[in-house]
């Protein structure tokens, strides 16, 4: 049975195969076409557009300068100088002019030409070569203003040898024509102005002399080789002198409904390069205007559009043996799906059993892992009790250090109280009420100033949920002070606080951050007892997102060797009776929750804590 569908399937390829290749090759050929008709027709409306816009900038450039011989013809002193030429200073005089209008027209040179074609004022009267006293009745330009017309003209500059584009006008006196004024524009500026196109451009005379071209190398190139007859002509008028004109490398040309198709060798690249030429006539000027489009973008799209149908041809045969070999493995499937079945029967029969018997193995595991995980929960539960519940009684322990100087602090005010009230009651009876009010104001400062110290006292005892916020830096060192400067005062500590203006807040606890600055406070107080100038500094500064916080008093200071295990529980360097080791040991424990980082920083006197914390 396998033999035969085999068979059966070779027989149905080797008929589809040939008829593959002859769709595929039709494919080829016709799109090949298209996409070449397609590519030309682009190239060609894009070639028409940029030719009609450059010959309308030339005959822009034309028009601007063509009717001004004529109004030059008009001035009366050019008609007076023509009938009576006169002095060298009158023709100085006119020299000069010329030179103005030339100056003002931008022209190239402006000259006046009497009927026999000689030269007698020019704008160049004053340059190495200049035109005046040279004849000039050979130009064609002189012979068309002598007939009564607008005479026009290219060529080269038999003087100067540079190329222009000449306009002439008769100048007339009571319907004789006694000259001609010529002007001579600078075509240079044309080429300098289309030279970074991507398009070559050309213009030729009706010789098929390319006189302007974007491309140097072919100025003064000819479309076709000229007969003697013509180049008799042109070194008669000495219209392009010591000019070779020679014709532009033809390779190949054919005609198109767009265009002429034609291959040149580029002398200059050493290559053969194909074009698209179109043209167009300018017959005013006499001018033939050609654009040669690079015929590189058609046949780009025809390699890629055969290159596409090649890959759709490729992916259709890959298609056709993906498709065979399917066919081929279909009854392999088949036939091993059929074995595959039952071996599957009889192992998920065994699979049932061993899943059955693991089962229970993990239903018992995984009872313990949860009971595991209550006890984990439970016991870290009572462990962040315990910690909240060490916390506060290091507060009530630091509350309990310092009731002593509280107790003072309070006692001070109630005395004072006392005799502000006994004075008040002696001045109420004397009628001095004045007096009265001083003292009554006295008694209520002294009791803000009570209540705001036990405000402070409760906020420092209670608990604190932990929880972290944006806080001022100023606001928690300042709380802390308002918890300890009876303390201070009766300890008699300078306190120097340094914080920098624009150091605003930080992530963290109010409450507990306070805790650790009153820690930190009360064991420098307890540093600088020994010592006859006590001084603690509190400095912060900012370290790109942190914050860094140091307490630095002038103790004895920490021992290196010590320095690490300062912040482990129930380790103190203090007597006996003076503290638990538990301040930094909580300390540590808060700032770590917060986020941060505290250490011991070695200055070489006394001992400096430093807490970095985050700013967000």
């Amino acid at each position: 049975m396998k033999s035969t569908r085999n068979e059966s399937g070779v027989r149905r390829y080797r008929t589809v195969i040939p008829l593959f290749v002859i769709l595929l090759a039709a494919a080829f050929w016709i799109g090949g076409k298209l996409a070449y008709r397609q590519g030309v027709s682009a190239l060609a409306a894009k070639g028409e557009v940029r030719l009609e816009l450059y010959i309308s900038y030339l005959r822009g450039v034309l028009e601007k300068y063509e009717g001004l011989p004529e109004l030059l013809a008009t001035n009366k002193q050019l008609v007076t100088f023509l009938l009576n030429p006169g002095s060298r200073d009158r023709i100085n005089a006119l020299n000069l002019y010329l030179e103005t209008i030339n100056n003002i027209s931008d022209t190239a040179d402006t000259y006046l030409m009497n009927r026999d074609g000689l030269t007698i004022a020019a704008s160049n009267w004053n340059t190495p070569k200049p035109f005046v006293g040279r004849n000039f009745s050979y130009r064609p330009y002189f012979k068309q203003a002598m007939e009564g017309e607008l005479g026009r003209y290219f060529a080269l500059g038999s003087t100067s040898s540079e190329r222009g584009y000449y306009f002439a006008y008769p100048v007339r006196y009571n319907r004789t024509i006694l000259g001609a004024v010529v002007i001579k524009i600078d075509i240079n500026m044309v080429e300098e102005n289309w030279s970074d196109q991507d398009e070559t451009f050309l213009v030729a005379d009706p010789d098929g002399v390319i006189f302007i071209t974007t491309k140097k190398n072919w100025r003064f190139k000819t479309l076709k080789p000229l007969t003697q007859k013509i180049r008799r002509q042109m070194i008669e008028s000495q219209r392009y002198p010591n000019a070779s004109l020679e014709p532009l490398t033809l390779i190949e040309e054919k005609a198109e409904a767009h265009g002429t198709i034609v291959k040149l060798f580029l002398e200059g690249e050493g290559k053969v390069k194909t074009f698209l030429r179109q043209e167009a006539s300018m017959p005013y000027a006499g001018w033939q205007v050609y654009i040669l489009s690079d015929f590189k973008p058609v046949e780009r799209k025809v390699a890629f559009t055969l290159l596409g149908i090649l890959g759709i041809g490729g992916l259709g045969a890959l298609s056709m043996l993906l498709f065979w070999q399917h066919q081929q493995q279909v009854w392999e499937r088949q036939r091993f799906a059929e074995n595959s079945r039952k071996m599957l029967e009889n192992a998920n029969e065994v699979l049932e059993l061993r899943v059955s018997e693991r089962t229970a193995d993990l239903t018992t595991t995984n009872l313990k892992l949860r009971q595991e995980i209550q006890e984990r929960r439970n016991t870290e539960e009572e462990l962040r009790r315990t910690r909240r519940e060490l916390i506060h009684a290091a507060k009530l322990a630091a509350l309990g250090q310092m009731s002593t100087a509280i107790t003072h602090e309070l006692n001070q005010p109630l005395a004072a109280i006392r005799a502000y009230t006994d004075n008040a009651t002696q001045f109420l009876v004397k009628g001095r009420m004045e007096d009265v009010h001083w003292n009554l104001d006295q008694i209520s400062e002294l009791t803000d100033r009570m209540a705001q110290l036990a405000m402070q006292l409760k906020i420092f005892a209670r608990k604190s949920s932990g929880r972290l916020n944006i806080v001022p830096l100023h606001g928690v060192i300042d709380g802390a002070l308002e918890v300890l400067v009876p303390l201070i005062t009766k300890e008699k500590v300078q306190l120097e606080i340094q914080l920098p203006p624009d150091l605003v807040s930080v992530q963290a606890n109010a409450v507990l951050l306070q805790q650790v600055m009153v820690n930190l406070l009360a064991n420098s107080m307890q540093a600088v007892e020994g010592q006859e100038d006590k001084r603690i500094e509190i400095t912060a500064r900012s370290d790109g997102d942190k914050v860094v916080l140091r307490v630095h008093d002038n103790g004895p200071g920490v021992d290196p060797a010590l320095a690490k295990r300062i912040f482990e529980p129930f380790y103190t360097t203090k007597d006996p009776g003076k503290g638990l080791g538990l301040g930094l040991t909580i300390s540590a424990r808060i700032i770590e929750d917060m986020g941060g980082r505290i250490k011991v920083v070695h200055t070489g006197t006394g001992a400096c804590i430093e807490i970095t914390l985050n700013t967000q």
